[in-house]
């Protein structure tokens, strides 16, 4: 028993039999025969050598040495008992209602039940970061709390104040005093000089089993002092920062805390207000945790407010959070500005100014290209304030060069903006974002639809580096990732009094919108599109607008909305003279008309386009409208006049070098073969035009064609892949909750039955 007691405390300790022989003095070939009991009765003060390695005492100690022999191996009455180690208990008050973080908590126990194998010689480190009010140090004294029991020689807790409203951060030799302090060591026994003073405070901690929690360090200079240097502790670091280096040089096992989940949030208000008041208003609870951007501090205020006034309804005080102003408070560390303040307050200049700008950005995320328009500095030199402002939490690197921050520090830093930044740097600035993001999308859309009549936008503002873009991939690459920013822009430009950009931006933005399947998305920019139009007393913007709405509805099947559209439009073109505009509108309607099964009025109105386009010399135009009507007049069932006039444009379109439109009549032709009887041939032109079409991202399309092979392959008796080609079109079709996807089901259960 003796033995396995040895062999325990020496691996509880992360010691080699080498390493305690030579704490001990006891030879290692002795340690050994002592684990494996092949010694009897050690002699006692081999006993209390190893009694005193493993730091042991009161009556662990009497315990141990009883172990050793069948009657107990007391120490020699001449000498008095060594005096009792302090055992300090110093963590703060833990939380009375702790929500979420299970995972974290999990994360935290792992890295301490795993510590002595993975670190058998090494102090054991782990860092919490996150930005202000997530709840830190909140989840620091819980977890601590919970495991204490497993440090009987004490648990250390110091605060170093490193972002503190008075600015005066805790030196390290005062943060080492207070903990020498706390461990019984007399005042002059502690030397003046720090390193001095650290080497003390790490041989008080050899050998003893100890939580030293150091909370709300500033970096990790002010860390590694208060470091002890022996095995068997466990430190645990909050920082704001985000303590790259204690990370890079100690091995501390980095632990970010994010904002909780919608989930978490719930929870925790309800541990505080009780879950039956939150289920009385589950509206106004959802509420608030959004409106407190989930962040626990901002919780936490909110349920104190609803706690101390329990007749308030949850109502009443969601609607008195518009704002920061919903989350102040007399005392600096419950009011989330302060609070904030004093990370910013930690900046150099130039990143306190890119915090503030950062305000100002529409949103939700933004690249480092995006930020380098916005505070009119180079790509290469914007890195380094971005860095900063990630080391400080104050931003968030989410996936690799692509940054976001919570609603309340953005709207926090736009108070800061406001209040900081003149007025005409604030409009300088919001220019150069909205003409970063204006040129790039100008210059992906080119890429995307290199046919479209072209357009000239206005020179970027001074400090502006548009995003470089190569190819039709990286356009639509682009063009995805941005996608939330470029909706936000648009609104967030209209309503800023940038009526000009909001209007470019949406229509940069159709064509990729359209392809895509984004219906919905475009009907909303369109609107704000249009409206700012209007302000501008612009007809040829409205209408244009107008056209692009149409043809959103009509991929939606809302043809009544689409045709008052159209109809805006061709009034608004024929008001402005835009006689190329109306051929457009003209090819537009006869696409709703088709779709209403109104194939004469549909080639009607293609043979108007064919006209005016041709009138004009318009030569994309015309390919565009020759392949409308074949295609209404195969509808029609004049199959060789269709073919005719399908097969002069797309002549016409490889002239042009217009892929887009190539694979349309590619896809008439092949209706049209198929309709013949010809179903090779069908078959051929169907995948050529389905090649192109995905090639160009174009999501509908691709459904489309997908559901013309499919019906083709019925035609032709081979019903499996006919199957197989409409289940991949209905997938599509329903991604896009598009109205086409119930006929193309209706023919799947058609063809199972």
């Amino acid at each position: 028993m003796f033995g396995e007691m040895v062999r325990g405390e020496r691996r509880r300790l992360g010691l080699s039999q080498e390493e305690l022989a030579e704490r001990t003095g006891i030879g290692v070939r002795s340690i050994g025969k002592l684990e494996a009991g092949r010694i009897a009765n050690p002699r006692p003060a081999t006993v209390r050598k190893l009694a005193d390695a493993f730091g042991l005492t009161g009556d662990e100690r009497n315990r141990f040495c009883s172990a050793a022999t069948t009657t107990a191996v007391p120490d020699p009455p001449t000498q008095p008992a060594p005096p009792r180690a302090a055992t300090p208990a110093q963590l703060p008050a833990d939380v009375a209602r702790f929500a979420g973080r299970a995972d974290h908590l999990d994360r935290l126990t792992a890295a301490l039940d795993g510590a002595a194998d993975r670190h058998p010689a090494a102090v054991v480190i782990s860092a919490i970061a996150g930005t202000a009010g997530i709840g830190k140090t909140t989840l620091a004294v819980h977890w601590a709390h919970r495991v204490r029991h497993r440090f009987p020689d004490g648990q250390l807790y110091v605060n170093l104040r490193g972002f503190h409203p008075s600015g005066a951060v805790m030196d390290p030799a005062q943060a080492i005093r207070s903990m020498l302090e706390a461990l019984d060591v007399p005042r002059q026994r502690i030397p003046a000089d720090l390193d001095a003073q650290a080497a003390l405070y790490r041989s008080e901690l050899a050998g003893r089993r100890m939580l030293v929690v150091l909370d709300n360090a500033r970096d990790a200079e002010q860390v590694r002092p208060l470091l002890p240097g022996a095995p068997g502790c466990f430190v645990l670091v909050t920082s704001r920062s985000q303590l790259t280096s204690l990370v890079a040089v100690e091995g501390a096992q980095p632990l970010t805390l994010d904002l909780l989940t919608a989930g978490e949030a719930r929870e925790l208000l309800a541990s505080r207000l009780g879950a039956d008041r939150l289920a009385a208003e589950p509206e106004a609870a959802e509420e608030l945790v959004t409106r407190c951007a989930r962040l626990p501090l901002a919780l936490a205020i909110v349920a104190a407010r609803a706690a101390t006034n329990p007749g308030f309804p949850l109502r009443a005080i969601a609607d008195d959070l518009r704002g920061l102003d919903g989350l102040a408070d007399e005392d600096p560390t419950g009011d989330i500005r302060a609070v904030f303040s004093w990370s910013v307050a930690t900046l150099s200049p130039a990143t306190a100014r890119m915090f503030r700008l950062v305000g100002l950005h529409a949103g939700p995320d933004f690249s480092a290209a995006a930020a380098a328009s916005l505070a009119a500095v180079t790509p290469t030199a914007v890195r380094p304030m971005l860095a900063e402002l990630a080391r400080a939490n104050l931003i968030m690197e989410a996936v690799p060069g692509r940054y976001t921050l919570h609603d309340l520090l953005r709207a926090y830093a736009a108070e800061l903006a406001a209040d900081e930044e003149p007025a005409d740097e604030r409009h300088a600035a919001r220019q150069r974002m909205f003409d970063h993001y204006l040129h790039t999308a100008h210059a992906a859309d080119r890429l995307i639809d290199t046919h479209r009549d072209a357009s000239v936008l206005p020179e970027p503002a001074t400090g502006v580096t548009p995003e470089p873009l190569d190819d039709h991939q990286q356009a639509l690459t682009w063009f995805a990732t941005e996608q939330p920013v470029l909706l936000n822009a648009v609104r967030h430009a209209a309503a800023s009094g940038f009526d000009g950009h909001a209007w470019l931006l949406a229509r940069t933005l159709a064509e990729f919108l359209d392809r895509r399947g984004h219906w919905r998305d475009s009907v909303e920019t369109q609107h704000v599109a249009l409206a700012a139009a209007e302000r501008l007393g612009d007809l040829p913007r409205q209408a244009d607008s107008h056209r692009v709405l149409a043809r959103a509805h009509t991929r939606l099947g809302e043809f009544d909305d689409a045709h008052t559209h159209y109809a805006h439009a061709l009034a608004a073109f024929d008001a402005a003279g835009d006689r190329t505009g109306q051929a457009h509108t003209h090819n537009s309607i006869a696409d709703v008309c088709e779709r209403q099964n109104r194939y004469q009025d549909a080639l009607d109105h293609a043979r108007k386009a064919l006209d005016l386009h041709r009138g004009l010399g318009h030569r994309r135009g015309e390919a565009a409208a020759l392949n409308a009507v074949g295609w209404y007049q195969a509808q029609l069932g004049d199959h060789r006049p269709a073919l005719s006039s399908c097969e002069e444009a797309l002549r016409l379109l490889e002239e042009l070098g217009d892929r887009y439109g190539q694979a349309a009549t590619l896809d008439s032709l092949g209706y049209v073969y198929d309709r013949l009887g010809t179903y090779d041939r069908a078959l051929t032109c169907y995948a050529d035009s389905l090649t192109v079409f995905r090639d160009l991202g174009d999501r509908y399309w691709e459904a489309t064609l997908l559901t013309r092979i499919g019906e083709t392959r019925r035609a032709m008796g081979d019903t499996g892949a006919a199957k197989e080609n409409l289940r991949h079109a209905l997938t599509i079709l329903d991604d896009l909750a598009h109205p086409d996807a119930e006929q193309v089901r209706v023919s799947l259960q058609k063809l199972d039955g």
